[in-house]
């Protein structure tokens, strides 16, 4: 990152940094600019205000922009691609299946819960909740109740681990721009996202289920596209699907339904499983191997250590699992190997919008640190007295209530909230975990009628505006206040 001496105060520079978050809620809010379009135009305006040297300003910005992406680029494409191979094998309904006749009938709303989080790992949320409809409904069906008893811990799932765990885009982003370790914010993801989802998703699903009688809409197929494609886009209030990041199934119009002919049955229960589970086996090595090997207990520059935290690293974990998926749930099932090539192409395409616009949020932080208004912003902080762990998940939720987007907001507050981490003393590699999981927190909560998550459920489970907010809503605040709340208590014990 270049250097440059700020040549303003800590007030102008302040005054720029609010005018320029004001300026990208407007882009995006009111002119409907794409966020990525947006982000790059208010990251160039904003180095100019901040008087950055002219010679200085374009590499201020690709530098940014490069840094981020090294790392979000490979995780959220081989996520992705990790994530289609399992809609396409039909692994969603083998979890979904089995962990039913685990669970039992009475014990469905947590069986499709689990199922949702084990799928939800490589997979975003829109992408998650389309693929798992078709299950939520027939079990709904089936079994009686309202729909919400049943949908609404499987959004939860999928809310959760979009917004807490590593390799999607958001997290993955913000662990780079606080310069936080992936994989324990991975560990810490998964450490307080699942209480999270239990409190927040499930407990309060299965509450809204007795007290809100949804009917199960009949939305399926070329219906339920459309109602994705409203949810998205098509109302007024709902942002871009860009914005949120559109997913390989919406994207494509399949929508869960399988693009290619397959030669065997789907996989097993324990196939499925297996290759969720392997790449958090990995990447759980690398950070058990790291925290030995810094207390002394192994040697850090043994070749076990080496080796281990080579292939525990996070691109490298999904690298090994993706050629192991191909394999396992495709040529090793009779699939050609051309159609196996194709389906994993069709997962970058719809991907390639959220790594832009990730790309773009690292710029603008970037400028921020560049221009001395990240450390300005320190100050102030300081001077209050507020954690910088609470001005985290504060600045977060503003931007979240503000525009929309849970991607737009994690990036943008971790941009924000990273100089003020750099300037500040004393930080662990936990605590940088736990400030991005605060964020993801922050970045969760008052999903209302400017964030295309609100549309997809509302639409989907055809549901007016007023119960979207009363179950929908009021879940993701849930979900955003208790995974910060346990972030900050463990802050103040690790």
């Amino acid at each position: 990152m270049t250097e440059v001496e700020p040549t303003l105060g800590a007030g102008p520079l302040l005054l720029i940094a609010a005018a320029a978050v004001a300026v990208l809620l407007f882009l995006i809010m009111r002119l409907k600019l794409h966020a990525f379009l947006a982000l790059v135009l208010v990251s160039l305006l904003t180095a100019l205000a901040a008087q950055v040297p002219l010679e200085d300003v374009v590499t201020t910005l690709t530098t940014g922009f490069g840094s981020t992406l090294a790392s979000v680029a490979l995780l959220v494409g081989l996520g992705a691609m990790l994530g289609r191979l399992l809609e396409f094998s039909g692994g969603a309904q083998v979890l979904a299946d089995s962990l039913i006749r685990r669970f039992g009938e009475h014990r469905a709303p947590m069986a499709l819960g689990v199922a949702a989080l084990l799928f939800g790992f490589p997979i975003f949320f829109d992408a998650g909740l389309v693929v798992f409809l078709p299950i939520v409904f027939t079990v709904a069906r089936r079994l009686g109740g309202s729909l919400l008893t049943y949908g609404l811990p499987v959004a939860g799932a999928f809310a959760v681990m979009h917004a807490f765990v590593p390799p999607h885009p958001g997290p993955v982003a913000a662990a780079e721009l606080v310069g936080a370790d992936v994989g324990l914010v991975l560990v810490f993801g998964l450490l307080i996202g699942l209480p999270t989802w239990y409190l927040g998703g499930y407990l309060f699903g299965t509450w809204a289920g007795r007290r809100y009688q949804v009917e199960v809409p009949d939305i399926l197929g070329g219906d339920a596209d459309a109602a994705g494609g409203s949810s998205a886009g098509g109302s007024s209030a709902a942002p871009e699907p860009a914005v949120e990041g559109t997913s390989p199934a919406v994207a494509d119009g399949t929508a869960g339904t399988r693009t290619a002919t397959r030669t065997a049955g789907p996989p097993s229960f324990g196939t499925v499983v297996g290759i969720l589970l392997l790449p958090l086996l990995l990447i759980f090595l690398n950070t058990g191997l790291s925290t030995l090997a810094t207390t002394g207990a192994l040697d850090e520059e043994s070749f076990v250590v080496r080796a281990g935290q080579l292939i525990g690293a996070t691109p490298v974990a999904l690298l090994i699992t993706v050629l192991v998926a191909s394999w396992v749930l495709g040529t090793h099932r009779g699939t050609d190997s051309a159609e196996v090539e194709s389906v994993v192409n069709s997962a970058l395409g719809p991907v390639c919008a959220i790594i832009l616009i990730t790309g773009a949020g690292g710029m603008f932080g970037g400028v921020l640190r560049a221009s001395g208004i990240g450390e300005a912003l320190a100050d102030v902080l300081a001077d209050i007295g507020l954690p910088v762990i609470v001005a985290a998940f504060v600045i977060s939720v503003l931007l979240r209530i503000a525009q929309g987007s849970a991607t737009v907001a994690l990036t943008t507050a971790a941009g924000l909230i990273a100089p003020v981490v750099e300037a500040s003393d004393g930080l662990s590699s936990i605590d940088l975990a736990l400030i991005v999981i605060a964020i993801a927190g922050g970045a969760t909560v008052l999903s209302h009628v400017n964030d295309s998550g609100f549309w997809l459920v509302s639409r989907f489970f055809q549901m007016d505006e007023k119960t979207t907010l009363k179950t929908w809503t009021v879940m993701e605040t849930l979900l955003g206040t208790i995974g910060f709340a346990l972030a900050l208590v463990l802050s103040l014990f690790l």
